[in-house]
């Protein structure tokens, strides 16, 4: 497994994170074909559905991409996304109970925040990168700014209500590591089965970050 401070690399290199919910577990490969032409080797696999567990482990196998588990809600979805092959673990708020687990067992673990008291939690366990959640709908960048500007140290993942018309201006405010979001990978993209569409979208949005 791979320390936090790698994969903190790794995603700081990319820049966008594609939040992903998948409803079948066959589509996890095809999905990830296209994030990996469209120069997008990166997924963050939500449990917001049944095949999340299945599609992290397809995903997982192939070793071409960096794959996490989204919306961990519990410590059995922790040790589910790890027995899947789980390299990371996004949150959509503050757990202690999960963020401590995911740290017994060295899974990197960026929490969900949205406020200065969530943000000193993250740093009492020792936490450097949170995701700012939701974004948009707290008051977008503005309030990010706002809230970012006593903690020099923390880095964060804003996700939340971004997409392309927005992502630039996330990305050239300094604390942002980088920026999730599900634009580029809607389901809708790929209803029919075919995931070129997928593939286009992601490309294009990697020209916004080069």
């Amino acid at each position: 497994m791979q320390t936090a401070i790698e994969i903190r690399q790794q995603i700081k290199q990319l820049q966008i994170i594609p939040v992903i919910a998948l409803e079948k577990a066959e589509q996890a490969d095809p999905l990830a074909d296209a994030l990996v032409a469209g120069g997008l080797p990166i997924a963050e696999v939500t449990f917001r559905t049944d095949a999340a567990e299945a599609s992290i482990r397809a995903m997982s196998a192939r070793q071409d991409l960096l794959v996490g588990a989204g919306t961990v809600l519990s410590v059995e979805q922790v040790d589910r996304a790890i027995d899947a092959g789980a390299q990371f673990a996004v949150t959509p708020g503050f757990n202690p109970k999960v963020v401590r687990h995911c740290l017994d067992k060295e899974l990197p673990i960026f929490p969900g925040v949205s406020s200065p008291t969530e943000i000193e939690m993250a740093l009492d366990h020792g936490l450097q990168t949170v995701k700012f959640f939701p974004a948009e709908a707290l008051g977008g960048l503005k309030t990010l700014k706002a809230i970012a500007a006593p903690y020099q140290m923390i880095r964060f993942i804003p996700t939340g209500g971004i997409g392309a018309d927005n992502l630039a201006e996330y990305l050239a405010f300094a604390p942002v590591l980088a920026c999730g979001g599900s634009w580029m990978v809607k389901p809708a993209l790929y209803a029919d089965g075919n995931f070129k569409p997928v593939e286009s979208a992601v490309r294009k949005a990697t020209t916004i970050v080069t």
